[in-house]
């Protein structure tokens, strides 16, 4: 199953989640959507990916139901966001020497995260890494290119068997 991501209008960092006939309220990164990603441009990447693997903080979380690989979080699990390293847009075990974003963090964030298998066939240095779907900040602030939902809605997207999704940058089809 495909899901599909379109922007709210009138908003940069807001989308439309529809998961088979079931519409959410997604937040994307804060500078909205882009046709050209870049590391740090805080733009999620507008394309059809593939769900790669499912991460879970199993001291926090069930595992969520999915059809995709399903892996608990270990407190050393990292992932590679350095464009200079060997490793760029890899998952990776700290302690690291390049750049890297903890998985295992203190905020509720990567209790669940899915990979999107955006710039990984293989990793072009500065075309941006770590795109995920992960779970929102209680205040629904924006995120640094990756697709945020809430647990009940990302556990949903999970259960219904979805296994790629399109980002689209214009606006849902009527």
């Amino acid at each position: 199953m495909i899901i599909h991501v379109w922007p709210i209008a009138d908003s940069s960092s807001y989308a439309k989640l529809h998961c088979g006939q079931t519409i959410m309220t997604a937040v994307i990164g804060k500078n909205g959507m882009t046709r050209h990603k870049r590391e740090g441009d805080m733009c999620t990447p507008v394309g059809q990916y593939t769900l790669r693997k499912v991460y879970y903080r199993a001291d926090r979380v069930m595992p969520p139901a999915s059809i995709l690989p399903v892996e608990p979080l270990r407190p050393l699990d990292g992932w590679c966001d350095d464009p200079r390293a060997p490793l760029y847009n890899q998952f990776i075990t700290r302690p690291h020497p390049a750049r890297h974003e903890v998985l295992w963090r203190e905020d509720d964030l990567y209790n669940i995260i899915v990979v999107i298998g955006y710039n990984d066939a293989p990793a072009k240095p500065g075309y941006g890494s770590a795109i995920f779907m992960h779970l929102q900040r209680p205040d629904h602030t924006p995120t640094e290119g990756c697709v945020a939902l809430t647990e009940q809605d990302l556990r949903l997207v999970l259960a219904s068997g979805a296994t790629s999704i399109t980002i689209h940058d214009d606006e849902v089809p009527s």
